[in-house]
C-alpha cells in the first residue's frame, strides 16, 4: 500500500524488462557461462583454483576435504550454491573430461558411466602442479585483482596461466543466445602452433592447421575425416565426427567378438552398453550372441557374435544406431576484452600471446623494482661499512633513533630507507666476512637489473622469454596423442591409387631429381660397364643416389640444414634415362642450397634420433618426434650451422648405437653413443641448436665425407674415386673417443688426386648401385666383392670409362615384383638373345 513517503515513477514495463534482461543476459555471458580466452577458465573454475592456492593445497602437500574448499570458496568468492561449486571441483579433477586435469581427487569422485562424485564431506583434493602453472607469478603483479562480493578480500581477474589452458582443455557453456563449445587439444600441437606464431605473426591459419592435427579427446578415439576440424579451425564453428575404438578377437570356439577399447568424449559408457543391450533385444542389431561390460578403469566392452556373423557388418551397424559414433559441434566463442567474440585458432593463439605479453613485463617490472629496491638498501650498507667508525661515533653520541637517524642523514648521501635500515642492522653484520657477502650480492643485484632492463627494452627478448618458457611448460606435460585422426569414409587419399613400391630416388649436382623404380636398373656382375643411369644436363652429374617405398615418408635434409618432409610419391617420376625436374619446383629451397641427405621411414617415431654431420666435422644429435612439423611448405630449421659450413649426412640412431665417420682423404672415426655402463657420451639436443666435434682433420684440406650408423651384422665397404672398395669389419675399426682423427679406411695417392667416393654398411645378401660422374650406373651383388684388410688399396668394383671416376654408391632396395621372381626362380631381366 501506498504510504506517501516512497518515490513512485511510471515507466513502461517493455522497457523495464528489456534493460533488466539486457543486463541479466550480460551477467550470465561475462561472470558465469563463458570461459575467459586469456586463461581458458570461468568465473567459478578461476576462484576454485584461487582458494585452494590461498589454502596452500599444493600438489606436494596433503590433500584436504572438498568439503572446506567449497567453503572457502562460498566465503569469499562465489556467493552461489554449494552445488554448482562442487560440481565443477569435480570436473576438474576428472581424467574422462580434462584432457590435462587441474586438480589431483582422493576418493570417489564419479565414473564415465555417469556416477556421481560422493559428497564433499568424504572426498578430498589439492592443487596438480599443472594447476600450479596457471597460478604461478600471481603474487608479482602479474594480473589484475578486484574486490570480491563482500569487498572483505580481492580475487584476481585472470589468471597468470603460463600455459594456454583453453584450447589445452577445452571448455563448454551455455549462456543467454550464445553457446561455447571447445574441444580439448595436444598440448605439443598448440605450444607448436603457438611457437609458429611467436616466431612469425604473419603466419597464415592454413599453416598453423599443419601444425594442429585436431581435437584430443582425454577418452581417445578416433575422429573420421578433417573436414570438420578444418571448417573450426579457420572460422571458429564446425563439426566432428568421433567413433570409438573396436577391435576383433577370436574365441576359444572359433567365433569372433568385438572389444571396444576407447569410446567417444562426452558418451556414457553405462548408457552406451544399456543401448546396445535394447538393440539386441529389439532385434534391430542382429549377429550377436551375448553383451559384456568388462571396464575398470579402462573401457572395455566385449560383444560375442554369433558363429559365421561378420564383426564389420555389426560394427558398422553400432556406428549407426549407437552412440559409438557421436558428433562435437565446436564453437570457438570465448571473452575477449570483456565482449564474447567467436574466433578461428590463430585468433584464440593471439589472445593467449597477448596474455602472457602482459603477464611476463608486469613480472620483469616487479621484480626490476623489487630488485632495484634491495639495490638501494645495500648501497647504504656499503657507505655504512665504508665510514664504520664515523657511524658509530655518531650513533654513540645519539640521544635516541631519530637523532641519530638526523645527523646521518645530514652528513651521508643517505635517504631514510636507507637510514632506517643501517640502524637495523646486527653487530655482527659488521664484520668483514659479512662485508663480502654484502658486496657480492650487490653484484649479483646489478646484473640482474641489467637483464630485467634488457628484457623490458627488447620486444624480442621479451617473446624470446615466452616461447622458452611455452617450450618448458611442453617438455613438462607434453604426451602424445590420445585421439586418432583418419580419413573420412570417401575421402582421397594418394596411399589407396599408388602401389607401394621400391624407387631409386637419384639427385644430380644442379639439382634435378627423380624417382625411377628399382626394376628399371638390372643386376651385373661386379667390374662391368653398365648401363647409362642418368642423362644429365652439360656439365652436370648425379651427385646423391638414394633408394626408397612410395608410401614411406622422405625426409630432406639440406645443406644449410634445413629438413623438409614429403611423401616418396610426391618426387617427379622419370625414367631410366630422363633428366629430371628440379627440386626447387617442390622443395623451398635458397639460393646455392642443395639436398645433403634423405631418409625414409614410415613415421616419425618415439626413441629414434637424428644425428647430422657437417662438413668441419662437426655432429648433433635431435629426437626424430622433433621433426614431426617438417611436413609443411617450409620446413624446419634441423641444425645452426657455423658461416660456411654445410651438412653432408645425416642417420637414424636408437640413442644406444655405433657410429662411424670418414674423410674425403680416407681417415675414419668410430665411436659410440653410450658406454658400456649406459652413460651417454653423445648426448641428444633440440632441434634449432649447433653440434658438437665429431672427428678432427689431419689435414686442412680434408674434410667429412660420409655418417654411418655401424651395424655389427654387416661389413663396412668404402669406395675410391678410382672404382676400387674395401669390404671389412667394423670391428677392424677400432673403438676410440667421438672428436678422434681416426685411423685409414682405404690406400689412396698421397697426392690427393683420388679421394674416396663413399661408404656403406652393408650384409652380403645386399646389392648396391655404384653411380658415375658421367651417367653410367652398376647393380652390383656385394656377395661378388671380396674381402680385404682395413687400408689396402681394394677390389674393383666397376670398369671406368676414360675420364670417368666413380660418385657415388648406395643401397638398393628389391620391390615385390623382384622378390616373387626371385622365389619362383625367375631371371631379374631377359636373357640377352644369343649371336654368331
Amino acid at each position: 500500500m501506498y504510504t506517501g513517503n516512497e518515490k513512485l515513477a511510471t515507466a513502461n514495463i517493455t522497457d523495464i524488462m528489456q534493460s533488466a534482461y539486457i543486463e541479466y543476459s550480460m551477467s550470465v555471458i561475462i561472470s558465469r557461462a563463458l570461459p575467459d580466452a586469456r586463461d581458458g577458465l570461468k568465473p567459478v573454475q578461476r576462484r576454485i583454483l584461487y582458494a585452494m592456492l590461498r589454502e596452500g593445497l599444493l600438489h606436494n602437500r596433503s590433500f584436504d576435504k572438498c568439503a572446506g574448499v567449497v567453503g572457502e570458496v562460498l566465503k569469499n568468492y562465489h556467493p552461489h550454491g554449494d552445488s554448482s561449486v562442487y560440481d565443477t571441483l569435480v570436473r576438474l579433477a576428472q581424467n574422462w573430461v580434462m584432457r590435462y586435469t587441474l586438480i589431483d581427487p582422493q576418493g570417489n569422485f564419479g565414473s564415465v558411466d555417469g556416477d556421481p562424485a560422493a559428497a564433499y564431506r568424504y572426498t578430498e583434493a589439492r592443487l596438480k602442479n599443472i594447476a600450479e602453472d596457471l597460478l604461478a607469478d600471481i603474487e608479482e603483479d602479474t594480473v589484475d585483482f578486484a574486490p570480491n562480493y563482500k569487498e572483505s578480500t580481492t580475487e584476481p581477474t585472470v589468471l597468470p596461466s603460463a600455459l594456454p589452458n583453453l584450447l589445452m582443455n577445452g571448455s563448454t557453456g551455455i549462456a543467454v543466445g550464445m553457446a561455447t563449445n571447445i574441444p580439448p587439444h595436444n598440448l605439443h600441437e598448440i605450444i607448436a602452433a603457438t611457437c609458429a606464431i611467436i616466431d612469425n605473426p604473419r603466419v597464415s591459419v592454413d599453416e598453423l592447421c599443419t601444425l594442429i592435427q585436431g581435437p584430443d579427446f582425454p577418452t581417445g578415439g578416433i575422429i573420421a575425416g578433417r573436414e570438420g576440424i578444418l571448417s573450426y579451425l579457420k572460422t571458429g564453428k564446425g563439426i566432428v565426427r568421433i567413433r570409438g575404438k573396436a577391435h576383433t578377437e577370436e574365441t576359444k570356439t572359433g567365433s569372433e567378438q568385438i572389444i571396444i577399447t576407447e569410446i567417444p568424449y562426452n558418451v556414457n559408457r553405462a548408457n552406451l552398453v544399456l543401448r546396445i543391450a535394447e538393440l539386441v533385444g529389439e532385434k534391430s542389431l542382429e549377429g550377436i550372441r551375448d553383451l559384456r561390460d568388462e571396464s575398470d578403469e579402462n573401457t572395455r566392452i566385449v560383444i560375442e557374435l554369433k558363429r559365421g556373423e561378420q564383426s564389420r557388418v555389426v560394427i558398422n551397424q553400432l556406428f549407426q544406431k549407437t552412440a559409438l559414433e557421436s558428433s562435437f559441434g565446436v564453437t570457438l566463442l570465448a571473452i575477449d576484452k570483456k565482449r564474447p567474440k567467436q574466433m578461428n585458432i590463430k585468433e584464440l593463439i593471439e589472445c593467449f600471446i597477448e596474455h602472457r605479453r602482459d603477464v611476463v613485463t608486469r613480472r620483469t617490472q616487479f621484480r626490476l623494482k623489487k630488485a632495484l629496491d634491495r639495490a638501494h638498501i645495500l648501497e647504504g650498507y656499503i657507505i655504512a661499512l665504508d665510514n664504520l667508525d664515523d657511524f658509530v661515533k655518531i650513533i654513540r653520541a645519539s640521544s635516541n633513533r631519530d637523532e641519530a637517524k638526523t645527523k646521518l642523514m645530514a652528513k651521508y648521501p643517505l635517504s631514510e630507507r636507507q637510514t632506517d635500515a643501517i640502524l637495523e642492522l646486527r653487530l655482527y653484520q659488521l664484520t668483514g666476512l659479512e662485508r663480502g657477502k654484502i658486496e657480492a650480492e650487490y653484484l649479483e643485484l646489478q646484473n640482474l637489473i641489467a637483464y630485467l632492463r634488457e628484457i623490458l627494452e627488447s620486444d624480442a627478448r621479451l617473446m624470446e622469454i615466452i616461447k622458452t618458457e611455452l617450450l618448458a611448460m611442453k617438455d613438462k606435460y607434453g604426451d602424445q596423442r590420445k585421439t586418432q585422426i583418419v580419413a573420412a569414409a570417401g575421402e582421397f587419399r594418394m596411399e589407396d591409387v599408388i602401389p607401394n613400391e621400391g624407387c631409386v630416388i637419384t639427385v644430380s649436382h644442379l639439382g634435378f631429381i627423380k624417382r625411377t623404380p628399382v626394376a628399371d636398373y638390372r643386376s651385373q656382375k661386379r667390374g662391368g660397364k653398365g648401363v647409362i643411369g642418368a642423362e644429365t644436363y652439360e656439365e652436370d652429374f648425379v651427385e646423391n643416389l638414394f633408394t626408397a617405398s612410395t608410401h614411406d615418408y622422405i625426409l630432406f635434409i639440406t645443406s644449410h640444414g634445413q629438413c623438409m618432409a614429403k611423401k616418396v610419391y610426391d618426387v617427379p617420376e622419370g625414367n631410366r634415362t630422363s633428366k629430371g625436374k628440379s627440386v626447387k619446383s617442390f622443395l623451398a629451397l635458397d639460393e646455392g642450397e642443395k639436398i645433403a641427405a634423405m631418409l625414409t621411414m614410415a613415421d616419425f617415431v618415439p626413441d629414434r634420433y637424428l644425428v647430422m654431420a657437417t662438413k668441419a666435422g662437426t655432429i648433433k644429435k635431435t629426437a626424430l618426434t622433433d621433426y614431426t612439423n617438417a611436413t609443411r611448405e617450409s620446413g624446419l630449421i634441423g641444425i645452426n650451422l657455423a658461416e660456411g659450413d654445410t651438412v653432408i649426412g645425416c642417420v637414424l640412431t636408437t640413442g644406444n648405437d655405433e657410429l662411424i665417420l670418414v674423410s674425403h682423404q680416407g681417415l675414419a672415426v668410430r665411436f659410440r653413443e653410450k658406454d658400456e655402463n649406459g652413460e651417454v657420451l653423445f648426448r641428444d639436443t633440440g632441434r634449432a641448436t649447433g653440434g658438437v666435434t665429431g672427428m678432427r682433420f689431419k689435414l686442412d684440406s680434408d674434410y667429412l665425407e660420409v655418417l654411418e650408423v655401424v651395424d655389427h651384422t654387416s661389413k663396412f665397404l668404402v669406395a675410391s674415386q678410382a672404382g676400387l672398395g674395401v669390404r671389412t669389419r667394423f670391428e677392424d675399426y677400432r673403438l676410440i673417443n667421438r672428436g678422434g682423427s681416426g685411423v685409414w679406411a682405404i690406400d689412396l695417392p698421397e697426392d690427393g688426386s683420388i679421394n674416396i667416393a663413399g661408404a656403406l654398411s652393408v650384409k652380403d645378401t645386399d646389392e648396391i648401385m655404384l653411380l658415375t660422374a658421367k651417367g653410367q650406373s652398376v647393380r652390383c651383388p656385394v656377395n661378388t666383392i671380396r674381402e680385404v684388410n682395413r687400408g689396402g688399396k681394394g677390389v674393383k668394383l666397376l670398369t671406368l670409362a676414360e675420364g670417368d671416376k666413380l660418385l657415388s654408391i648406395a643401397r638398393v632396395v628389391e620391390t615385390d615384383e623382384e622378390q616373387a621372381a626371385a622365389a619362383a626362380g625367375a631371371p631379374t631381366e631377359p636373357p640377352a638373345p644369343e649371336t654368331t
